[in-house]
């Protein structure tokens, strides 16, 4: 019998405002919670309880909602999502759950899936040859098509590169061997915006338009976030994208191209919501923590108070 204590692991390096908002949407609810690195768990196979979280002692929490899983070598990555992982296998709430984290931290895996599922995705080549990624790069820039080249894993527009010649492979460590070329989505005008979209069980619930200062439009890369209101397309492509990765929460990123068709560039099962909330009418921390606390109360002898 698993000993749980009534109190949330937030999984996070960096607590910061997002913490913060988690911390207090959770407190609303009657309950505490603790700042959790999963680079200082531990699994301990010679104990009864095989798995040590920090703040938790000999018991473990009630659920864990994961808010960032830090970089690393292979092997941390896949020790890290090991532990997630062990806790669900013990009916702890693991909120993204770690199949879900899985299928979006590796941005091949999105677009494969993605793709399959017939949503609008740009084409995407992905490869370990320098041979073949020079092909496929030569094929496309004589074709006057422009290549994105992006780190399998990252976050917030960092590394990535636009390529618009034979000549402009770049070859460094943040790409790890691996090739990952997607073709870039002409927007309209040349305008340099995007759209994210976030996603509470199963449904859209708030958007905004990033405008870029370049063609990398993320908010820490300098972007501004506007007020989007959501119409029927773009919600029935973020929900669909959602669905097929079978996420808890999202965030979905679409450009529109210069006939105005939507394709979906990425989904982020850690986004954050900064931005996006000084456009959104509602506190998002507390729509994530009623949905979670939902998740928790189906499997524990839990009383979700007001």
């Amino acid at each position: 019998m698993v000993k749980k204590i009534n109190k949330i692991a937030i999984i996070t390096d960096d607590p910061g405002w997002h913490g913060s908002e988690l911390s207090q949407s959770l407190e609303a609810h009657g309950l505490g919670s603790q700042y959790v690195s999963l680079t200082e768990c531990l699994i301990c196979t010679d104990l009864a309880q095989d798995l040590m979280l920090p703040g938790f002692g000999e018991r473990l929490p009630l659920g864990v909602f994961v808010r960032g899983i830090p970089g690393g070598s292979l092997e941390q990555v896949i020790f890290r999502l090991n532990i997630l992982h062990a806790l669900k296998d013990l009916d702890i709430c693991v909120y993204n759950a770690p199949r879900a984290i899985e299928r979006t931290v590796d941005k091949a895996l999105t677009s494969l899936l993605l793709s399959r599922a017939g949503l609008p995705t740009p084409a995407t080549w992905i490869c370990e040859s320098q041979v073949q990624a020079n092909a496929i790069l030569e094929r496309e820039t004589l074709a006057k098509r422009r290549l994105v080249l992006k780190p399998l894993f990252g976050s917030q527009g960092i590394g990535i590169h636009l390529l618009e010649s034979a000549t402009d492979l770049v070859h460094d460590e943040k790409f790890a061997g691996v090739y990952y070329l997607q073709s870039y989505v002409n927007r309209p005008n040349d305008a340099w915006f995007d759209i994210r979209v976030f996603v509470i069980d199963g449904k859209a619930c708030s958007a905004m338009l990033r405008r870029g200062k370049t063609w990398i439009t993320n908010r820490a890369q300098g972007a501004t976030c506007e007020v989007l209101k959501l119409d029927t397309r773009t919600r029935e492509l973020s929900e669909a994208a959602v669905r097929v990765l079978d996420m808890d929460y999202a965030g979905v990123d679409l450009i529109p191209d210069e006939d105005g068709n939507l394709h979906i560039i990425e989904v982020n099962s850690v986004p954050a919501w900064f931005g996006l909330q000084k456009v959104t009418d509602f506190n998002i921390a507390s729509r994530l923590i009623d949905s979670f606390i939902s998740k928790i109360a189906k499997n524990e002898a839990l009383t979700v108070l007001p």
